[in-house]
């Protein structure tokens, strides 16, 4: 730690182990700041920037726990590392929840409070480096969905710089909601290409029309030759949205695009140089496409060799209270309605199933219909209904029967596909259309990131 300069807080009530902690770490290499009281502690949070905060949990004036409550909204807030002799497991899920990077119990070794300031310390620094980046994209797109302080999602919004600069394709996943379409303009404004970006929903293309409106049609018997969206994005990006959706044709020659570089258009045979970029993007699995024989297999290895993977907000709670206080200012300004603390503990409780884009339409809605200045949890209507759900028996409707049906039986069979298909005796295509429409996820082993 020594070749960085980390800028440490450290509130221990405890003077004998404040000092051996403020020794230790100012030997190595940190600038440390020593109080002894939570109050104190808050203050020098709120006077200075910090990169690490060491808290004790029992202090005079305010606990631990609670200045990093009052803290965590805080711009660039130091990330909090919580310490505490009497520690429990509650204890502990209270502070992560909260925000704190991690929780340390008494007695401890010093070796532990290196590393983890150390952690703590890059965690910080991944941030600081993705908000640069984010300034870089808000000044012309705006992108108030990927303000971040879950380091996962900001090491891969990183590295969409980088990769913007290459030729290569790209696979944006993700479920819906999270994002990938300001990932793919991102990925096209940063990488410098003349071109324009032609931007398709493979999903809404005309069904037996799909290889005619992206490839062109030869000029035909009493016909005009007809460019489609790959020649008019020429030098630009090809970005294709639900790509699992294009049809087999279609398929065929984007494979030959991908792999040669040239296509022909529908109803003819000379080969035309593509000179595109292609991002394409799904909210299911390419694998689960292929055993469902939806996508050829090559055509997914291809797509595949470079994913960008977007979590789920509900795996990024700690981003939750930043978020809706960005789309609030965005949609009332400064002038506008304020979040009660009832209504931010209802949006972390709430799992967000349409995730970023769900949670824009929810407190656009609320702060429409916010009245006295607050906006209250009952204005949240999340879910598509009242906060507080009248008593009474539970009405299901068919459909959601049946997909609580698909999932229980896909989850029984560890998600093998042609299984599931037999024991709900439909086919495997069938099948596939169903968790797509129902949103249903294959349970992930972990991001896949470049």
């Amino acid at each position: 730690m020594r070749e960085h300069r980390v800028k440490v807080l450290i509130a221990e009530d405890e003077p004998h182990l404040g000092a051996l902690l403020e020794t230790f770490l100012s030997g190595r290499g940190c600038l440390v700041t020593l109080v002894t009281d939570g109050r104190a502690a808050l203050e020098r949070l709120r006077a200075e920037p910090f990169d690490v905060a060491l808290l004790d949990i029992v202090m005079p004036e305010m606990d631990g726990l609670a200045v990093l409550k009052q803290v965590r909204d805080e711009p660039a807030p130091a990330e909090v590392i919580i310490i505490t002799g009497n520690g429990t497991v509650d204890t502990a899920i209270s502070a992560i929840k909260l925000g704190a990077y991690d929780y340390l119990a008494k007695p401890y070794r010093m070796a532990e409070i290196e590393a983890l300031v150390r952690r703590a310390w890059e965690k910080k620094e991944l941030l600081r480096e993705n908000q640069l980046l984010l300034s870089r994209l808000t000044r012309t797109d705006g992108l108030a969905e990927f303000r971040t302080r879950y380091a996962p999602l900001a090491a891969v919004l990183l590295s969409v710089e980088k990769l913007a600069q290459g030729d290569a394709p790209v696979l944006v996943t993700g479920e819906p909601g999270t994002g990938k379409s300001l990932v793919a303009h991102a990925l096209h404004r940063l990488s410098g290409r003349e071109g324009s970006l032609a931007d398709v929903h493979c999903g809404a293309l005309r069904p037996g029309h799909h290889d005619a409106e992206l490839f062109g049609r030869d000029k035909g018997e009493g016909g005009e030759r007809r460019p489609g969206l790959v020649e008019m994005a020429g030098g630009g990006t090809l970005y294709l949205a639900d790509v699992d959706r294009l049809d087999a044709r279609a398929q065929q020659r984007l494979l030959r695009l991908l792999d040669d570089g040239v296509f022909t258009r529908a109803g003819g045979a000379q080969p035309v140089h593509g000179n595109v970029r292609v991002v394409a993007a799904t909210s299911a699995s390419l694998a689960d496409a292929v055993e469902a024989k939806v996508m050829r297999q090559e055509l997914a290895f291809r797509l595949s060799g470079t994913t960008i993977a977007l979590p789920p907000l509900r795996e990024r709670r700690v981003d939750v209270r930043p978020l809706a206080e960005a789309f609030v200012k965005e949609f009332g300004g400064p002038a506008g309605p304020r979040l009660t603390e009832a209504a931010r503990d209802a949006l972390e409780r709430y799992d967000w199933p349409g995730n970023v884009h769900e949670m824009r339409a929810v407190l656009e809605r609320a702060v429409l219909i916010a009245a006295g200045g607050s906006i209250q949890a009952h204005d949240l209507a999340l879910g598509g209904a009242s906060a507080v759900a009248p008593a009474g028996p539970e009405l299901i409707s068919m459909e959601s029967l049946e997909r609580r049906h698909i999932e229980r039986v896909l989850e029984h069979l560890h998600w093998h596909q042609g299984k599931a298909a037999e024991v709900l005796g439909i086919s495997a295509k069938t099948l596939y259309r169903k968790i797509r429409e129902y949103g249903l996820q294959r349970p992930r082993a972990g991001v896949l990131t470049p």
